[in-house]
């Protein structure tokens, strides 16, 4: 069986249901190498055979740090009026939380609370 990947743009191998069948393990090594197939059951194109695309699920040190010279450098109380500007903005967000963290509650009220 050849197992050359089809160039982009050329359409899979085309291979029966019963080919499948009889010849699996071959197929599924030439899947693995890279290559596609079509299926088809009396004529009809049930499905398509490809290979998993392999997803790294890490990044080296190096490109983080590359990533990370990137991120411009933010001043604290800059990022924070920022953020207050967006949270002031939402029409879901509890004011009295907010209150409370300016310490505009006085003692009593929180003893209260």
């Amino acid at each position: 069986m050849e197992t050359q990947s089809p160039s982009p743009g050329e359409s899979p191998r085309e291979i029966s249901q019963r080919d499948l069948r009889q010849r699996s393990a071959e197929i599924m090594d030439a899947v693995e190498q890279g290559q596609r197939f079509s299926v088809t059951r009396n004529g009809q194109h049930i499905g398509n055979l490809t290979p998993a695309r392999q997803r790294r699920t890490y990044i080296t040190r190096a490109e983080f740090a590359a990533i990370a010279k990137k991120i411009p450098d933010t001043e604290y109380g800059d990022l924070r009026g920022e953020i207050d500007q967006y949270i002031d903005s939402d029409p879901f967000y509890d004011p009295y939380d907010r209150a409370h963290r300016r310490g505009e509650f006085t003692e009593e009220e929180e003893a209260a609370g």
